[in-house]
């Protein structure tokens, strides 16, 4: 056999080794840094806001934040097809209506795109659903998505004495907005609950 052949064999062997070498330094970089890489995917913007306004209404910041991810993917612009609005997509009845509990006057819709206001809206709103609800978080979810009265009517119809678990939801997508909103909630509370945001 020739002095090539053995050259490319060894070459092969050593570009392996390099290449292995090189996936354990990625792999060793990704572990210890992995809440950095996670907090990429999953940013807090308006977080001053967000915990300014949690405090307000007593809610959970991470809650809000994972509300926000799952409405409208922290676009203060978003407009849903039915006319939701902001962070927070707030049908601009409902911000109208609750800009007025607020003490907001000459309130318009396009109110709703600013950060500010969509998230003094929108907590006040969940507080408001918490109060109803008793606290239950997926019954607040449930109607923020599908609306509170969908949920009485769902809560008059359960025999059961009230609806406890997701899987009780009659609208799948609300469902798979609950769903994902509570990941959110677990992955932005432990990401930056504890002195990392």
């Amino acid at each position: 056999m020739s002095a090539v052949y053995y050259r490319r064999k060894k070459n092969k062997k050593y570009n392996r080794r390099r290449a292995l070498l090189v996936i354990v330094l990625i792999l060793l970089v990704a572990i210890f840094n992995a809440d950095s890489i996670w907090r990429f995917f999953y940013p807090l913007p308006y977080h001053e806001l967000t915990l300014k306004y949690a405090r307000a209404y007593n809610q959970d910041p991470y809650l809000l934040s994972a509300m926000m991810k799952a409405e409208s993917s922290f676009n203060p612009k978003a407009v849903s097809e039915k006319g939701a609005r902001g962070l927070m997509q707030i049908m601009p009845e409902t911000g109208q209506s609750v800009a007025s509990e607020l003490g907001y006057r000459n309130f318009s819709p396009d109110q709703l795109f600013i950060p500010d206001i969509n998230i003094n809206i929108g907590a006040w709103y969940l507080a408001d659903l918490d109060y109803e609800f008793n606290g239950n978080v997926i019954l607040m979810l449930a109607a923020y998505n599908g609306g509170r009265g969908n949920v009485t009517e769902w809560i008059a119809a359960d025999k059961s004495g009230g609806i406890k678990d997701i899987d009780q939801i009659p609208f799948p997508e609300t469902r798979h907005y609950i769903q994902k909103v509570l990941m959110y909630q677990k992955i932005y509370t432990r990401l930056y609950s504890q002195g990392g945001g």
